[in-house]
């Protein structure tokens, strides 16, 4: 393993400046990694016959050259590396490594200071090879002030067109383009201007403003769009948020909504809960449309919606890191209540729910039969009569 990674931050500037310390490190080493585009810059710099390690994918190819390279190894990367950046991905991968890190200005806080723009408020969203989560969640929080790194599909323009498809155009959009180097641009558009409009492969993008939209506590029922000719198909307002107070969602990440139909469960947790992960469950075909239609309406992006049997689904993609699920709420199960529930107590991480909204009797029975076949606790039923509507009783099961 290497001894030791000297980690150089550059911005896209022709004509880097080194303190005299790293300058005698960089002649004393022999072996470099970068990207292309740093090698482009740096390569002038570089001791005759030394080797270069490409950083480019795949990247445990990378991650075992670095390990054979043996001593010393200078690494060239954008900005400041341990923002968003290598430097974090070098810890990672060599824990006992000892690193020096040379920074230079992140590509966001040279946008800030092009905009002569006080940036100590700002709130960071990476989009480089990662979902919408980061953003998704600052924008229903309202962040005033969002820096985000981009890349080739999460363009400015995308993210424009995210903003408009969810009500969040109050934002501006302050764009720099290949900050540092000869055709540095730095541009401020509407998302409306930006949403079709072009820009250079390395840029960032700072959200300005906030969002011009009402901000939700218990969406009024009559606000969803519901399923045609079934009016009462939706989980009534004070039901929905006594539901969500007994998933106890605000110690979870991840979040299971089985049998969504309009999706007011899910919609309602996004926008009280923005840090978590969703995936929300239906077999019916046309509860996909409201579903985003909703969504929309209320600003609340970032729900993943699987359609199709939930026991016919795969669902290592709708857990955390250990394979958990920290709540699931079966709204409809179809008569399948008991195998549902078998795949909710799986995977319920320790202390996570399973909770159920049941009308009948036997719905309730046949929860509490199954959870204590699977051991876990149950709290007292919470039993709630919303209007002139029959009682309703919310039943949890807790995974001691």
């Amino acid at each position: 393993m290497s001894e030791k990674f000297l980690v150089i931050g550059l911005s896209d500037s022709r004509s880097p400046v080194f303190d005299p310390q790293t300058l005698r490190e960089i002649a004393a080493c022999r072996v470099f990694a970068g990207g292309e585009r740093h090698r482009a810059i740096v390569g002038h710099l570089l001791p005759h016959a030394s080797r270069w390690i490409t950083i480019a994918p795949p990247m445990s190819d990378v991650m075992r050259q670095l390990d054979e390279a043996g001593g010393r190894v200078v690494v060239f990367a954008s900005g400041d590396p341990l923002f968003y950046g290598f430097g974090a991905t070098l810890q990672k991968h060599f824990p006992d490594a000892s690193c020096r890190f040379v920074p230079a200005f992140s590509s966001l806080q040279t946008l800030a200071h092009r905009l002569q723009l006080p940036y100590q408020s700002m709130r960071f969203a990476s989009l480089t090879g990662r979902s919408w989560q980061e953003l998704d969640r600052l924008l229903i929080e309202g962040a005033g002030l969002i820096g985000g790194l981009t890349d080739r599909r999460k363009t400015p323009a995308a993210i424009a067109r995210r903003l408009l498809e969810y009500g969040y155009g109050g934002y501006s959009l302050l764009v720099g383009e290949a900050l540092g180097g000869p055709e540095e641009r730095v541009t401020e558009l509407s998302p409306a201007d930006a949403s079709d409009a072009l820009f250079d492969d390395l840029n960032c993008v700072i959200l300005r403003g906030g969002p011009s939209r009402e901000r939700f506590y218990g969406i009024a029922d009559s606000l969803f769009e519901g399923l045609p000719g079934r009016p009462d198909m939706i989980t009534k307002m004070p039901l929905r948020l006594a539901t969500l107070s007994r998933l106890n969602l605000v110690n979870c990440s991840h979040f299971w909504d089985i049998g969504f139909c309009t999706g007011s469960v899910s919609i309602e947790a996004r926008l009280q809960f923005p840090g978590l992960e969703i995936s929300a469950f239906e077999k019916r075909p046309e509860c996909e449309g409201i579903f985003e239609r909703n969504a929309r309406r209320f600003g609340a992006p970032g729900v993943r919606v699987v359609m199709g049997d939930v026991l016919k689904q795969e669902f290592d993609e709708h857990t955390g890191p250990d394979g958990r699920v920290g709540a699931v709420f079966i709204g409809g199960h179809g008569g399948q209540l008991e195998a549902i529930f078998d795949i909710a107590a799986e995977r319920l991480s320790p202390g996570g729910r399973i909770v159920v909204n049941a009308v009948r009797t036997d719905t309730l029975e046949r929860f509490h039969a199954r959870a204590r076949h699977h051991a876990l606790r149950l709290p007292d039923d919470l039993v709630i009569t919303p209007g002139r509507h029959n009682s309703i009783t919310i039943a949890a099961a807790v995974q001691e």
